[in-house]
């Protein structure tokens, strides 16, 4: 039996004998999606679409409280939208025994993890156990235990046939296509250089806050968020996205092997300060809970442990992420993005700041190996390349050597939008029954680099 007869006769056998008989079985969809205990507004994010093979009826299983219930209401904001209303039906089981409920009930056959990420990847394991897929947001480990674990979860979800999968939106975002997508035309960007320690080949930073709009309106964050026993520091947290992001682009579609390719070179964490005030004001709770004391300085401010910055090489190529988190930012900002990839003609350059209006663009730069008019010939005959493929896409000089990048606004999406992006491209996969040989592999090699950086760094930071 191949693995895509082996998956459907699952999805049959998981509606038959756990959706229990129901006047409109015929018309039950293929895929049947399980929220469990959605502490993180990405688990709403996967669902603020519909999709055709999905059906509309979802089963929650989660603790009663603040979280489930701003989970339950970005639903309900989906489904009552004036443009493209979602028609989702949440059914929703609160009672203590939530996740063994879910799993002697399986009322779907899909489970959507965004929460808590302590519990996370026992949630994962436990499902994998019970033969259901796994859709989980990052991360799905924030340290060497969970790592471990996570191994072995990947491993059991080979034998039973499931797919485990985590959700990285940033590969949808355009500029970052480009980018990828540019590299890999050498004729114009040459060989990736290896880079040093000082001078990574390449370098990824980004830059988060704590309080911010979602869909709208300000996100609440559960007080756990704060404790990175649970949420994980950011070194495993964030810099999930940006491990990844250098995989993808750098060597695309190979395997990787973590006990081969990667060298963690160094590590290092330092934290976020956040007042009284600020906690109040991000997760509505007056006072910081005890379970947060031992962060809390004699003047009570939070001390979490929310910024990292990892150096390594990657298939001897030298790179460096780093994370960083404020509480809020400056009026009319977000979230930004600094990425570079140095080719042996031309670097690549993501930038996110007050210049570009806080919005991503790419912008390409010679690095002087050709004359200027060889060099902008080949960034011609590149962009003519992948204009069959990215509408629009086009390139202006802004000085001697540096050039813009641009598509047509069509192509550009929102951060909440790639949720939909990943969902589909992961639904994919269930309906093919496997996913690219490389995926698994990668996976696993990126959460040893963050949680092998974080132990790293626990070694040289004073407590």
């Amino acid at each position: 039996m191949n693995k895509q007869t082996g998956l459907l006769m699952l999805m049959a056998a998981v509606c038959l004998s756990a959706c229990g008989p129901r006047e409109d079985d015929m018309q039950r969809k293929e895929i049947q999606l399980i929220t469990v205990a959605p502490g993180h507004f990405h688990a709403a994010l996967v669902q603020k679409s519909m999709y055709p093979q999905v059906d509309s009826v979802v089963h929650v299983y989660a603790p009663e409280g603040t979280e489930l219930k701003s989970h339950l209401a970005l639903i309900d904001q989906y489904n009552t939208r004036q443009e493209m209303p979602t028609r989702w039906k949440e059914v929703v089981y609160t009672g203590a025994d939530f996740l063994e409920t879910m799993l002697k009930e399986r009322k779907g056959n899909v489970v959507v993890l965004a929460g808590n990420n302590r519990d996370k990847i026992d949630y994962i394991t436990q499902s994998i156990d019970a033969g259901l897929n796994v859709l989980a947001d990052k991360p799905m480990a924030i340290n060497p235990e969970g790592f471990s674990k996570l191994v072995d979860a990947f491993a059991k979800a080979e034998e039973r046939g499931v797919l485990l999968y985590d959700i990285m939106t940033e590969r949808y975002e355009i500029n970052t296509m480009l980018q990828k997508e540019l590299s890999q035309v050498r004729g114009f960007f040459g060989e990736l250089e290896k880079g040093t320690p000082d001078n990574p080949a390449i370098t990824k930073e980004s830059v988060h806050h704590f309080f911010k709009e979602v869909s709208g309106k300000p996100l609440v964050r559960p007080a756990w968020f704060y404790d990175t026993r649970q949420q994980g520091e950011g070194l495993v947290d964030v810099t999930t996205h940006l491990v990844d992001l250098v995989q993808w682009e750098s060597f695309p579609d190979e395997i990787i092997d973590y006990g081969q390719d990667i060298e963690l070179v160094s590590a290092r964490r330092w934290p976020t300060v956040v007042t009284p005030a600020q906690f109040e004001r991000s997760t509505g709770q007056p006072e910081i809970p005890a379970f947060l004391a031992e962060s809390v300085d004699e003047a009570g401010n939070l001390a979490a442990y929310a910024n990292g910055e990892i150096n390594y090489t990657l298939k001897g190529v030298h790179a460096k992420v780093s994370v960083i988190w404020n509480f809020e930012a400056p009026q009319g900002t977000g979230d930004t993005h600094y990425s570079i990839m140095r080719g042996k003609y031309a670097n690549l350059i993501i930038k996110q700041g007050a210049a570009e209006q806080y919005k991503p663009v790419l912008y390409v730069e010679s690095t002087g190996e050709r004359d200027a008019t060889a060099f902008e010939a080949t960034l011609a005959q590149a962009v003519e390349q992948l204009g069959a493929d990215y509408k629009g896409l086009s390139f202006e000089q802004l000085a001697p050597g540096r050039y813009r990048i641009s598509v047509d606004p069509s192509l550009v999406t929102t951060h909440e939008e790639h949720f939909a992006q990943v969902a589909e491209k992961y639904l994919g996969f269930l309906q093919s029954g496997t996913m690219p040989e490389w995926e698994v592999p990668n996976m696993i090699a990126k959460y040893y680099l963050t949680t092998k950086a974080l132990t790293e760094a626990e070694t040289v930071t004073a407590p």
